[in-house]
């Protein structure tokens, strides 16, 4: 083993131990890891960067936005509100709801998919009085599995395509992956729509609601000769700290004085509107000496003026409060908004909220000024879990948009036009349609991806110079001496279904499929069944909330704990074996 290749194969086990950890976000954990290879000599620093501008990283940014131009077009939402209907059976509403996952993912990223119907699914589920864990997993399932059907349904497909056309001279098209992805997806579906989501164990709606909040916002007066009369609001924050309180707003003669109003000098008569448990609130009272009052209103809500609304929300891996505090993040000074509540794995965290430092999968409760629940969203990086008519449609552009979509889609497939331009031509389009507002056109892409992307691939690539991928390669092809070519592609399948159900499956990607073109080189047969496995089964994270994006996205909403993920994920990735091999054999033989 050379120096290099020592020192290439630690940095991939630190990495590949970072994201485990996953303390620290894992474009940070790439970059520094790429930095350290250029400092070490192992990447040359002329190539440091060549990974941003690569193929693959370009269509995965591209694929993005055109997905943004399809939501804000009203393409999804012309789906579902014309199929999804509460009134359907729970069986009848899986099958259905997977199947639109599955199509939608297979055209557009599919955490985007999830992203888009999601809501949709929760809505469905309150409106039919059932608990939303029972269909959130399967949805879930659904929008991985629709993924693997074509090249621009999830990321591994397209750095799949690429490494195929740097090793082999041509990248593998728009439709290659549907014989064996298609056939994964439709006996993936078919299982979780008839029989997986019966193995979800049964549990009780435990996520907060809006509705919930009646028994903990509040108001208190201040009497006459309070010795808080003249202070302004502002100097109360140390105490409603201390006591856990938080002030939403004061009312003074029946108007609501807008926001927190920290700079109002308090008179007697005020009313403070707070958030808190009876015991913080009667600590916060008795140490002001303020009054209940006669009844608990709701001025704050109702009073005349802009008003404030209540949003309920999911924390994303990459949002900005992933890891922080409301506190940390200066969510009350810098958006007006204050955090009403947690949910957390189905369990209701009520004290130190604005301390308490929030994880991707929690549900947030918050209260917003009116008309600024979009921004708000945006800026935090969250994601709605209510249809509240946040993302502003162009319902008269819906065809207009799908069309242009089709077009490049089928252009790209009949190799009239290269993927990355097809794509970009649309992008263009639809910003100078006024589809996608051009000051929201680099707000839809998922920047940590890029970077992880753009970091792995020169990684990958000195992996594979050095000759590390080539021992990889080796070894396991030593460790099955004897099996048949067949067997040695199965072992390689549940190799790389495995890491992926623990790693992220960009890095498990850019790993793998070198690798399994060295195995294929050493047993002398195609590398394309070798591709298509590694495709299929880095795209099969089932067993964990931390193999995929969407599985952590649905954590909170559904209520599921760590354990959950495996009962129905485990047959599934089974199932995809089972089925893969043998499509790999017919559609892409040895």
């Amino acid at each position: 083993m050379t120096q290099d290749q020592i020192i290439l194969f630690t940095l991939f086990a630190a990495v590949f131990g970072m994201l485990l950890w996953g303390r620290f976000r894992y474009d940070l954990v790439a970059f520094s890891a790429l930095m350290i290879a250029v400092v070490l000599g192992v990447v040359d620093s002329k190539n440091a960067f060549d990974g941003f501008g690569h193929p693959a990283t370009l269509i995965v940014a591209l694929v993005l936005v055109v997905s943004a131009g399809l939501v804000r077009s009203g393409a999804v939402l012309l789906i579902t509100r014309t199929l999804v209907d509460a009134s359907r059976s729970l069986g009848a509403h899986i099958t259905l709801m997977g199947l639109i996952g599955g199509v939608l993912s297979a055209f557009m990223n599919n955490v985007a998919a999830l992203a888009l119907l999601m809501p949709v699914d929760i809505q469905t589920a309150r409106k039919a009085g059932r608990n939303p864990g029972l269909s959130l997993m399967p949805l879930s399932f659904a929008t991985i599995l629709g993924g693997m059907a074509t090249l621009i349904g999830t990321p591994p497909n397209i750095i799949i395509a690429s490494i195929r056309q740097e090793s082999l001279g041509a990248p593998f098209s728009m439709f290659d992956f549907a014989p064996v992805g298609g056939i994964a997806a439709i006996a993936g579906l078919a299982f979780v729509a008839l029989v997986g989501w019966r193995m979800i164990p049964a549990r009780d709606e435990s996520a907060l609601k809006p509705e919930d909040l009646s028994h903990y916002i509040a108001e208190l007066t201040v009497p006459a000769g309070s010795k808080q009369i003249g202070k302004r609001l502002a100097e109360l924050q140390g105490t409603a700290d201390k006591s856990d309180v938080a002030m939403l707003g004061l009312i003074r003669d029946g108007a609501r004085v807008y926001g927190q109003a920290r700079n109002v000098a308090l008179q007697a008569g005020d009313a403070l509107v707070l958030e808190a448990t009876p015991d913080a609130l009667d600590e916060f009272r008795s140490t002001l000496g303020l009054l209940v009052a006669d009844s608990t209103r709701h001025e704050l809500l109702h009073a005349d003026g802009e008003g404030v609304e209540i949003i309920e929300v999911v924390v994303p891996n990459d949002s900005r409060l992933n890891g922080r505090s409301a506190q940390t993040v200066g969510l009350a000074w810098r958006q007006r908004s204050v955090l009403l509540g947690i949910s957390r794995q189905g369990k209701k965290i009520t004290a130190q909220l604005r301390k308490t430092e929030l994880r991707a999968g929690d549900i947030l409760l918050l209260l917003v000024p009116r008309d600024t629940a979009a921004h708000v969203v945006e800026w935090l990086g969250v994601l709605p879990l209510a249809d509240r008519g946040l993302a502003v449609t162009e319902n008269s552009k819906v065809w207009l948009a799908i069309g242009l979509f089709g077009g490049a889609v089928a252009a790209a497939s009949f190799g009239l036009i290269y993927l990355p331009v097809a794509l970009g031509l649309v992008v263009v389009a639809y910003v100078l349609a006024k589809i996608v507002p051009l000051s929201e056109l680099y707000t839809h892409i998922e920047w940590p991806v890029v970077v992880l992307l753009g970091s792995m691939i020169p990684l990958g690539a000195a992996l594979e110079t050095s000759g590390g991928t080539e021992l990889i390669a080796g070894a396991l092809v030593s460790l099955t001496g004897g099996l048949p070519a067949w067997a040695v592609l199965t072992v390689l399948m549940i190799v790389t279904m495995t890491l992926s159900d623990v790693l992220n499956n960009t890095a498990t990607t850019i790993v793998a499929a070198p690798v399994g073109i060295q195995m294929a080189q050493t047993l002398d047969v195609s590398p394309d069944p070798f591709l298509m496995a590694v495709a299929v089964a880095a795209s099969s994270a089932f067993l964990t909330p931390i193999g995929h994006k969407n599985n952590t996205l649905i954590l909170g909403p559904g209520g599921y704990s760590f354990g959950d993920y495996w009962r129905m994920g485990l047959p599934l990735e089974i199932i995809v074996v089972a089925v893969s091999i043998p499509a790999i054999l017919v559609f892409w033989p040895l």
